[in-house]
């Protein structure tokens, strides 16, 4: 039968708490929760944000969980904390108190550690020894507010979890011949960052190399396709998609998705299913190739060179409703790219929207 997991060889303190907001979780709170698991058997990290935040609890308890996998001794306890912040109001600490109290479980604590100026009287409220972390944030130097205020600017202070969720995710779709394979890859290299291809030309490939394995004249135009490919298509490309945003930088560059994808079926079953609709996504900008003016390139895995401006116009109509804001290529690549680097440019400009803290007075 297994112990409980095992923490320091020596420890010095027997149970240590952590208690704050993770908003988002970032490389100073992990070497605040660091610190404790070195120096204490359990630890406690408390995650108490109001409801009035942009990111839900469970997934910051999901992020710190995993970034801490490799120290079971640490648990992590959610709570929601709406209680005004007055670090002067003897009533306010009592109610906050109250909400650590009822994660902890009843457990006592002999350690606080905490990077903030209110860890001390914290401590003092738990009967507990008040550790100090980094206060002046030299060895990391990050704040929350920071993150919230820019991610790309710390992109580099956040795990690949964090970084996943606040990516920006740009979606290029396009008939065949387009140039949205080419524009993908010409705006990741721009940004420096990922960008995810289009499994369905992946899918085509083998499906044709399967073909050929019996019939070597085979050509795409013997190739079939039946509803679960292209929930295949969907499935595939959206956990790529997820790997990639979680390596990526501030934007992601994704060739097609679940919307491009419901046009696709479409086109070669006559409707889209319901699996490869329910699956569409928002991300944050639309890029769409026309056709008009781009010469089909017979590589030997299209087919529709006579579709691509019934495509093009399924494509503006597929994108006019769903919400996320479009923006159409046209004209020879440099001014293709331009136009496409402006708009993301605008993109990461604009920042990301969270909602304050609750704040203390003044």
């Amino acid at each position: 039968m297994s112990g409980p997991p095992a923490g320091p060889a020596r420890p010095e303190f027997r149970h240590g708490m952590v208690v704050g907001k993770f908003y988002p979780p970032h490389a100073g709170h992990h070497a605040l929760i660091e610190a404790a698991a070195g120096r204490c058997a359990a630890v406690t990290v408390v995650v108490a944000p109001s409801r009035r935040e942009s990111i839900p609890l469970e997934l910051r308890l999901d992020w710190l969980r995993e970034a801490h996998a490799h120290t079971p001794w640490v648990r992590f306890v959610g709570r929601y904390d709406d209680h005004p912040v007055d670090y002067a109001d003897p009533a306010a600490w009592d109610a906050h108190c109250g909400v650590f109290r009822a994660a902890l479980g009843g457990r006592p604590v002999d350690a606080v550690f905490s990077s903030e100026a209110y860890g001390g009287e914290l401590a003092r409220r738990f009967d507990a020894t008040a550790v100090c972390v980094d206060p002046d944030r030299r060895v990391v130097p990050v704040s929350g507010t920071a993150v919230r205020a820019d991610p790309a600017g710390h992109w580099d202070r956040l795990s690949p979890a964090v970084r996943a969720w606040f990516v920006r995710r740009v979606v290029v779709v396009g008939a065949e011949s387009t140039g949205t394979t080419t524009m993908a890859a010409a705006l990741a290299a721009h940004y420096g960052t990922a960008w995810v291809p289009e499994y369905g030309r992946e899918l085509t490939a083998r499906k044709l190399a399967r073909l050929r394995a019996g019939r070597p004249a085979a050509t795409v135009f013997d190739v079939t396709w039946d509803r679960d490919d292209f929930v295949e298509v969907v499935r595939a490309q959206q956990a790529a998609e997820d790997a990639a945003a979680r390596s990526s930088g501030p934007l992601l560059v994704c060739d097609t998705d679940a919307r491009a994808t419901a046009v696709w079926e479409e086109r070669y079953l006559g409707s889209a299913s319901e699996p490869v609709r329910a699956a569409a996504r928002r991300p944050a900008l639309y890029l769409l190739t026309d056709h008009v003016g781009v010469p089909f390139s017979d590589d030997g895995l299209r087919d529709g060179a006579h579709l691509r401006a019934w495509m093009t116009e399924r494509f503006r109509a597929e994108l006019a409703g769903c919400g996320v804001p479009v923006i159409e290529l046209t004209g020879p690549h440099p001014e293709r790219l331009a136009r496409a680097v402006a708009a993301c440019d605008g993109l990461l400009a604009a920042g990301w929207s969270l909602a304050d803290p609750l704040l203390p007075p003044g």
